[in-house]
């Protein structure tokens, strides 16, 4: 695995700025440091142990089992891009997404408490939730064995920021399962700072969904079966377009990460 010292470059990248199509430069396995420190790293294929959890996970996640949402992100998400394609003879990006573990307090819509997410609730939905659990706690090894610092920084700031009732595993607090959706720039603001996300990808008969990262000029594949640990909460960051190569293709983006609202809930 070779190391590549992340270099801040000159950038006029805003939040909200639609991510185009760009090409790769990140596609082999690579720790990425910055002033010397690991922060993260991508794998182009994951542990062999972890691909059969995420396999499974996968797999129910496209079932009916598991509950899912609508959604319509970025510009495949809007209704001038669905439009034109439906006069161009192509089936629309179907934008799905589900999260798991633990949800952060909204009073704003009137969710003053921190509470486990719905789908816990749905009994077809079961090996699913185990699958991306038994799935979560393999990353975390992966993590300890490729950059055993990060794994120690993160384990300390979850255990002093997070009650053991709201984590996923022993690193995170949460995970969302992003299906077709390429994200406009944006920094995860509410994560703990500190710490790293876990992006597995799942792609199929699609190209796309890549993450950039214009600080660094940095866009790192989403190949199938691959695995990216990133601080989200550091730098703006986009997905490009996802673009089907036929009409089943798809690429699913099966997350972890840690929330900060949690800290006062002692």
């Amino acid at each position: 695995m070779k190391t590549i010292e992340l270099v801040k470059i000159p950038n006029e990248t805003k939040v909200g700025d639609v991510c185009g199509d760009l090409e790769p430069n990140i596609t082999e396995d690579t720790l990425f440091t910055v002033n010397g420190e690991v922060i993260g790293f991508y794998l182009k294929k994951m542990p062999e142990k972890l691909n059969k959890y995420i396999d499974i996970a996968n797999a129910e996640f496209l079932s009916d089992r598991v509950p899912k949402e609508l959604m319509n992100r970025g510009p495949v998400g809007s209704n001038k891009w669905k439009e034109e394609q439906a006069k161009s003879g192509i089936k629309p990006v179907q934008q799905l997404s589900t999260i798991i573990g633990s949800c952060a307090p909204k009073p704003h819509m009137r969710l003053p408490y921190p509470r486990m997410a719905m789908v816990h609730e749905v009994k077809s939905a079961k090996t699913f939730i185990k699958a991306m659990l038994l799935a979560c706690n393999e990353a975390e090894e992966t993590i300890k064995k490729l950059a055993p610092e990060l794994y120690e920084k993160q384990l300390q700031i979850i255990t002093e920021k997070v009650p053991p009732k709201w984590r996923f595993g022993k690193l995170f607090t949460s995970s969302i399962s992003n299906f077709n959706i390429a994200a406009s720039y944006h920094r995860d603001a509410a994560n703990l700072e500190g710490c790293s996300n876990v992006i597995i990808n799942k792609r199929s008969h699609a190209k796309g969904g890549n993450l950039s990262i214009p600080d660094y000029g940095a866009v790192l594949d989403s190949a199938d079966n691959s695995m990216i640990v990133y601080p989200a909460w550091m730098n703006i960051h986009g997905v490009t377009p996802i673009i089907p190569l036929k009409s089943e293709g798809y690429r699913n983006s099966l997350i972890f990460y840690p929330l900060k609202a949690f800290n006062n809930c002692w």
